[in-house]
């Protein structure tokens, strides 16, 4: 059975078979890494039925779709995955050591001194620039795509998707929870807030089932990778949105409390990171899929 697997979904897949991997050497018994291992198979099932779909059926606008923003879904699935993951591999977090570094660089903890701008207005603006980043990869895709800039979108999404699977492997090895859950006993005002930030907020809690996704922080990463191929790309209008958007969700990680300082420093290296080997790896997995094919 001959497929249409691009770069991406060879990424995709060899990710998820490594997360199937450490759920057999770190579980105690085979029964109990089972559900993590049968999961993983689904979810690279689904992208080679999607992938061989759109090559049996040439032409089909639906699956040539289908197959060409799969990675939303599939980034959301392996992220959730991780919540039941990480605490099967780690017994304790790494929140103590990211404390102390931010607390040796700046002689205060970052999210303590920044309540002296604590107001509902700001609060609402930062959450909603926070939240701008589920949108910025899914914009420049869908910009790509429908002004047909097939080879741009191609590795425009191939290194967002590098990018944000590299950042799990962060979470991987070092997970913590972020200064909203270990600093605040020393907080001396919650944030202040409207109903409709509020109401944000809650969703964010309710709907990511991974809280040790801290450290680096992948929203400064996926957000600076977005930007960048925004500008290679040369899409001038996304850019003059992005770049105020980018700008405030950097401050918003902190100031709303989800990160420390030094997640986001890591989260612009890990930007710095992607971008640098993105190009080669996404050759090396473009040889491999034109050998498939062939």
């Amino acid at each position: 059975m001959h497929s249409s697997l691009k770069p991406v979904d060879l990424l995709s897949i060899v990710f998820i078979a490594l997360l199937a991997m450490i759920a057999l050497f770190f579980f105690q018994t085979i029964s109990d890494a089972l559900p993590f291992v049968i999961r993983y198979f689904l979810f690279s099932l689904f992208i080679i039925l999607l992938a061989f779909l759109e090559r049996k059926v040439p032409g089909n606008r639906f699956f040539n779709i289908m197959h060409a923003f799969i990675p939303i879904a599939v980034i959301l699935l392996v992220f959730n995955s991780l919540g039941a993951l990480i605490p099967r591999i780690h017994h304790q977090y790494y929140d103590d050591i990211l404390i102390r570094i931010d607390f040796a660089i700046f002689g205060a903890h970052p999210t303590v001194w920044m309540e002296r701008f604590n107001n509902a207005l700001l609060t609402g603006v930062l959450q909603i620039a926070y939240i701008s980043y589920y949108f910025m990869p899914i914009s420049l895709g869908t910009v790509l795509f429908f002004r047909k800039k097939h080879k741009e979108f191609d590795i425009a999404v191939y290194a967002i998707v590098l990018c944000f699977y590299l950042s799990y492997v962060g979470y991987l090895l070092f997970p913590a929870v972020g200064p909203r859950f270990t600093l605040n006993y020393l907080q001396t005002a919650d944030l202040q807030t409207d109903h409709l930030t509020a109401w944000i907020r809650q969703g964010l809690d309710g709907l990511e089932q991974n809280k040790t996704d801290a450290f680096p922080s992948g929203h400064t990463a996926i957000a600076l990778v977005s930007l960048y191929y925004a500008w290679k790309c040369r899409e001038h209008t996304l850019i003059c949105i992005l770049v105020p958007a980018v700008s405030a969700l950097i401050v918003s990680t902190v100031y709303l409390r989800y990160h420390y300082v030094i997640d986001v420093i890591a989260g612009i290296m890990l930007a710095v990171l992607t971008l640098l080997i993105a190009p080669g790896t996404f050759r090396l997995f473009s040889k491999s899929s034109n050998q498939l094919q062939g």
